[in-house]
């Protein structure tokens, strides 16, 4: 087992590794302004288009569940150099693809290994130590934040000037240059357990059984994530509607107000550092609750939408700067698979809020929304409300915010 003792963190690796998480994140979302180019370039007709997009998520998923395990296992840094190396190869993949089928082949394969930003950041929470970790971790999301919020503005300029080729060709490039960085930047660190894979895949289960933080972080992180995309499945559909009128592109605008997410990130994870970890999560989770009540109210002008993202933006990413800050205390030989569980389950939240969003607007108009994201909002609070009261009567567990 590794000792983290001794092992420190400096300011300009911390850098380093939040550039890194943006950098990798970034590759997941590079594609989206780029479709309808790709589809005029590769002849896709119809709704074929959508397989480019969804394969890279698909591989994202398949990546979160099957490689985070192997953190555990296999020398990190290694393992992050292995994924960033690939990613490397499978952006130049997709930059020559010649078909739609290869393209979409290639989407999933770096969708997958995009998710060593995931990776980075239980490095670097081990890096840290207890006492820090919040901070790092918050830092760290800062960097994977602003890595999504860049990555549309950059891929749509860059095709604007030359090309969709050509933005996978300077993505590909980018992550050499990561790669190389890496390479020079991080330490080894010994594995944290010997069990073979299948043991690794196995013990999901009894983790999700046996660690009630995890359960609960997870359970958290779900709706939270799940009320973030019932609201943002929903509004360029709202925006163009009556009796806003906007075209789609002012949607794209209000993705720029995410940066109060990257603010708040660091501030979120000092406080949990501080122990008032507890009282960061009341505060997300109540924060995307009034989001959507703000919604309901204000959502037919602009000055109430922006009110509300901002509210929603700070609430989900500082819950989730305290919720990894938790779970990578609970099992210190175990991050990169409490680590899978959790974004699992924080992208199955996605997913269903992202189906639950449209029906509501569909059915029921803008009002359902917001119905349907406070709900999902209110039952994170009442998830933690459910874990404080359990707690009380069981005994504090490592990672419970404010606790040990």
């Amino acid at each position: 087992m590794h000792d983290e003792q001794g092992q420190t963190l400096g300011r300009g690796r911390l850098l380093i590794l939040a550039a890194a998480c943006g950098a990798a994140a970034a590759n997941i979302y590079y594609n989206q302004p780029m479709l309808g180019d790709i589809a005029r370039t590769l002849g896709a007709r119809g709704g074929a288009i959508g397989l480019v997009p969804t394969a890279t998520q698909i591989g994202f998923a398949l990546g979160l569940l099957f490689l985070l395990p192997l953190g555990d296992r296999l020398q990190r840094r290694s393992l992050i150099l292995t994924m960033s190396a690939s990613l490397s190869v499978f952006l130049g993949l997709a930059a020559v693809a010649p078909s739609l089928a290869v393209l979409a082949v290639a989407s999933a394969l770096l969708g997958s290994v995009a998710s060593m930003a995931q990776q980075i950041i239980a490095f670097g929470s081990q890096l840290a130590g207890q006492a820090n970790r919040g901070k790092a971790v918050g830092s760290m999301m800062s960097g994977l934040l602003l890595g999504v919020l860049l990555a549309r503005t950059l891929s749509g300029a860059v095709t604007a000037f030359w090309s969709w080729r050509s933005m996978f060709g300077v993505a590909a490039l980018l992550m050499v240059a990561v790669t190389a960085v890496l390479s020079a930047s991080l330490p080894k660190l010994k594995a944290l357990t010997d069990l073979p894979y299948r043991g690794l895949l196995g013990s999901l289960w009894t983790l999700v059984r046996t660690d009630r933080v995890l359960r609960e972080a997870s359970l958290i992180g779900a709706m939270l994530f799940g009320a973030f995309s019932v609201f943002w499945s929903t509004l360029a559909l709202h925006l163009e509607a009556p009796p806003l009128h906007f075209h789609s592109g002012v949607a794209g605008l209000f993705g720029l107000l995410g940066a109060s997410g990257v603010l708040a990130a660091p501030m979120a994870g000092r406080a949990a550092d501080r122990g008032r970890g507890h009282a960061v999560l009341w505060a997300s989770c109540a924060s995307v609750a009034v989001a959507f009540a703000v919604f309901a109210i204000g959502g037919t002008s602009l000055a109430g939408l922006v009110a509300g993202v901002i509210l929603l933006d700070l609430g989900v990413w500082s819950a989730q700067i305290a919720n990894q800050q938790r779970i990578f205390a609970t099992r210190p030989a175990a991050r990169g698979r409490v680590n899978a569980v959790y974004m699992v389950s924080y992208f199955a939240g996605g997913a269903g809020g992202s189906a639950l969003g449209t029906q509501a607007l569909s059915h029921g108009g803008w009002g359902l929304v917001s119905l349907a994201g406070g709900a999902m909002g209110c039952a994170a609070l009442l998830a933690l409300a459910r874990g404080r009261l359990v707690a009380r009567r069981a005994g504090p567990q490592l990672g419970d915010p404010g606790g040990a």
